[in-house]
């Protein structure tokens, strides 16, 4: 019996949540579902917070992913972005550890790498890898939709290797992870784009 497993990928945004569900059966993947969250209409920052959380909420009580992969926020020069950034995505990692799924991050280039071999790769490029790799008839208007699917099928890739993103799984396990003070590298060896060897 092929042991079977569903990975649910999250790109969080305050702009647009994509996300996208893969089924693994053994070494094999197949698409399940691809969707977004539009919140370009709510102004209220902390309103689309909720309904982040309330979301992710959603997908994990409906289809029960085994494991969660989430893009981690890309860092530029904008620092309201990237605040904005990352607590949509600690509210759509919350939901998953609320839920004891473990979590696993990726960096927006180790994601890129992991489907076209390119970690520059455009997201047209992106999409028509996905869209080939899982047999997708029709690409949605909205390419940012794709970038959840993207980080489930970066995960199933992933699986197994030495070296994945930063795991966790469940709220011990990331306090754990980031209480410790920051290294001497600074920025460089921020936890969320750290890459490490998994233990054991």
């Amino acid at each position: 019996m092929l042991k079977e497993k569903i990975i649910l990928g999250i790109d969080p945004g305050t702009t647009i949540m994509g996300f996208g569900l893969i089924k693994v059966v053994g070494k094999n993947m197949s698409f399940m579902q691809l969707n977004e969250l539009d919140l370009k209409k709510y102004d209220d920052h902390y309103l689309k917070l909720k309904l982040i959380f309330e979301r992710t909420i959603e997908l994990i009580d409906t289809h029960h992913p085994d494991e969660i992969a989430i893009e981690a926020p890309f860092f530029g020069k904008n620092v309201q972005s990237m605040l904005k950034l990352g607590r949509a995505q600690g509210v759509a990692m919350a939901a998953g550890l609320s839920r004891e799924i473990p979590i696993t991050e990726y960096a927006p280039k180790k994601i890129k790498m992991a489907i076209t071999g390119n970690g520059n790769a455009s997201k047209e490029q992106v999409a028509k890898m996905l869209q080939s790799l899982l047999g997708l008839k029709t690409l949605p208007k909205n390419l940012d939709s794709m970038d959840g699917l993207a980080a489930a099928v970066c995960h199933f890739y992933n699986s197994g290797k030495i070296e994945i993103g930063k795991s966790y799984t469940g709220w011990a396990a990331f306090v754990k992870q980031n209480s410790a003070p920051v290294s001497k590298g600074g920025v460089k060896n921020n936890p969320i784009v750290d890459l490490r060897k998994k233990k054991g």
